[in-house]
């Protein structure tokens, strides 16, 4: 096929481009930034923002399939960026496919989509969307997550839904590096009571996942229309899985630690005070992250291996092991 990857400078986006080259397939990306590695490895480009529709128009056409990984993360920032980046952006997308013909569409989203706070252990897919949402990405996740599902059957369109849970992975730029720098400068503390069990997701197999589900995507594909969650076949107790990783980097891991009612006040407080005083930069605690860190979220993978034939390739070991190699290499 001929495959256009939204945002495939990213981490997942490189990854699933890399993916999609070694099985065989005509790769494109469409970022906001220039990639020249990514046309070194013999990958057309095209610089343009998703919520740019002319632009990504003119990207979309002559594609048979559009992986739509192109995303505004983390959990701080103006709500209209969010709502440019993950809702107009998916809008545009869908809008271009529909426009050039294009078959098949598989999103990137994100569990938090479903979640309300609680623990959520070895969930499946009839987990439903949260109805409060603490932060504008969960938020503006599950309104493209609906536009996405809404639209497969439309103009020859078929699309589905992939939620890989906590990415992780050698060239990861958020979630490993960021607890590695707090824990370096002591200022990593454990929140609850650090039982809780958590899926992650090795980058490599979400990228799998994304290529499996593309390829056996179609008008009746038991998966078109459908949302997914990815993550390791085995999940961490998410602490020990933190001190041990720490450990081995030569790092002393977290011996303070916050029960987490106490840390959710103090991410309400530093929310607040961060809108009245327009700091800028994340605040250090948030109720989202009080509450993602102390309980448990952990995923059935068995929908996905049914349904479109997705099968881990990278086990939770030697994952973690790729890893430290490569925090160890800085690579």
């Amino acid at each position: 096929m001929k495959v256009l990857v939204t945002g495939g400078g990213g981490f997942l986006g490189r990854a699933l481009v890399r993916e999609l080259l070694a099985r065989g397939h005509a790769v494109s990306s469409v970022s906001r930034q220039s990639h020249p590695e990514l046309e070194r490895d013999g990958v057309r480009t095209f610089q343009a923002d998703v919520a740019d529709l002319a632009r990504l128009a003119g990207a979309v056409e002559g594609h048979d399939a559009i992986v739509h990984a192109a995303a505004r993360a983390g959990i701080w920032g103006p709500a209209a960026d969010y709502v440019r980046a993950n809702v107009e952006g998916t809008r545009n997308v869908l809008a271009a496919a529909q426009r050039h013909g294009v078959e098949r569409l598989v999103h990137t989203s994100s569990p938090s989509v479903c979640f309300d706070g609680r623990d959520h252990l070895c969930a499946g897919n009839d987990l439903p969307y949260a109805t409060r949402f603490l932060c504008d990405y969960p938020r503006t996740k599950a309104i493209a997550e609906r536009l996405v599902l809404g639209a497969n059957g439309h103009a020859r369109l078929s699309t589905c839904v992939l939620r890989p849970h906590l990415l992780f992975g050698p060239g990861d730029p958020h979630l490993v590096p960021r607890l590695v720098a707090r824990a370096q400068a002591g200022r990593l503390v454990r929140i609850g009571k650090g039982t809780n069990e958590v899926g992650l997701t090795f980058v490599e197999n979400a990228a799998c996942a994304h290529a499996d589900a593309l390829e056996a995507l179609g008008p009746r594909a038991r998966h078109a229309g459908r949302a997914y969650f990815l993550a390791q076949k085995e999940p961490v107790k998410l602490w020990d899985w933190i001190a041990e990783l720490l450990v081995r980097l030569g790092i002393e891991p977290p011996r303070r630690a916050l029960p987490l009612g106490l840390a959710y006040a103090t991410g309400a407080a530093c929310e607040l005070f961060w809108k009245l005083t327009r700091r800028q930069g994340e605040p250090p605690m948030t109720r989202f992250v009080a509450l993602q860190l102390a309980r448990s979220h952990s995923y059935d993978l068995g929908p996905a291996e049914r349904d479109f034939g997705y099968r881990e390739r990278v086990g939770l070991r030697e994952a973690t092991e790729r890893l430290v190699a490569s925090l160890r290499t800085g690579s």
